[in-house]
């Protein structure tokens, strides 16, 4: 009876090994192959890429590195006496072109009083001479508008909320119209994008809640899923110079899952944890209804 006990007891641990290995197998292939999670995330923001639309020389910079500014403050200023100057001569021009109009009317007029006296031709050689003139003026108008345009737009302001960072920006420094000055990190864009496995795509939708965890901070942030990437390179294919496609020859029989990005907005957020893009962070899909 002992010996049968015996037996029964060691089929019984046997037995209930076997079970348990079986039930984490199954656990670790849900977790690793199908939950919606991955140690794969980022924090990513839009950077604005700040550029002056006039060219120059920078006369003032009015930040530093690494510092917050609102929309609409002040960045920099380019080359603000020169195109002071060029205001300035618009102006002269439009007083130019303006006298230059009175006196051709003057004599347009002087042209009607003396009736048949006035040759024809003269006469409208002195209309088209009023005509030139306004003209002019009217040139003269617009060229003085760009001009105040232009001295608007000397001082470089920030469009968004964000943070100036890696600025390298110092006065007397030459700018072309056009050209990036600096980066400015859009605070309102701030957000966590996932790489997840198309795998575990089935279990995502857009309103799932999300568990954020960041690479050296053990508190926890909460979002949702806010959007899923609508495509991805195929690094299977190019296109030639005829435009037709060009595929591998070969295929790899043993494939890797794609990464799709699902961006995850923030809806919680401690408010002296630092949102730096760049930091890597672990993301969980919660289950329907968690949030």
């Amino acid at each position: 009876m002992t010996r049968v006990a015996a037996a029964l007891g060691r089929w019984a641990v046997t037995l209930l090994l076997v079970l348990a290995a079986v039930l984490v197998a199954l656990w670790l292939w849900k977790r690793y192959e199908t939950e919606p999670w991955t140690r794969d995330g980022h924090v990513r923001a839009d950077v604005v890429r700040v550029a002056s639309d006039v060219g120059g020389l920078v006369t003032s910079v009015a930040v530093r590195d690494n510092q917050p500014v609102r929309k609409g403050q002040l960045l920099y200023t380019v080359d603000l006496p020169r195109y002071n100057d060029a205001l300035a001569q618009s102006e002269a021009n439009i007083a130019s072109a303006a006298a230059t109009l009175t006196q051709a009317q003057r004599v347009a007029r002087r042209d009607l009083a003396l009736g048949d006296l006035v040759a024809t031709e003269t006469h409208e050689q002195n209309v088209a001479a009023v005509e030139t003139a306004r003209a002019t003026l009217a040139q003269a108008k617009a060229a003085r508008a760009t001009a105040a345009l232009n001295v608007g737009r000397t001082a470089v302001r920030a469009s968004v909320n964000g943070m100036v960072t890696n600025l390298d920006l110092h006065p007397g420094d030459y700018v072309a119209a056009g050209a990036q000055a600096l980066a400015l990190i859009d605070f309102d864009s701030l957000r966590v994008e996932a790489y997840l496995e198309e795998t575990k795509l089935a279990h995502v939708a857009v309103g799932d809640a999300a568990r954020i965890k960041l690479m050296g901070d053990p508190r926890l942030l909460y979002g949702h899923v806010q959007s899923i990437a609508g495509g991805i390179a195929d690094d299977q294919r190019s296109t030639t110079e005829n435009q037709l496609p060009a595929v591998q020859p070969t295929f790899s029989w043993v494939r890797l899952a794609q990464r799709i990005p699902v961006r995850i907005h923030v809806d919680r957020m401690p408010a002296d944890m630092r949102l730096i893009p760049g930091r890597t962070a672990t993301v969980t899909i919660l289950p329907r209804g968690a949030r």
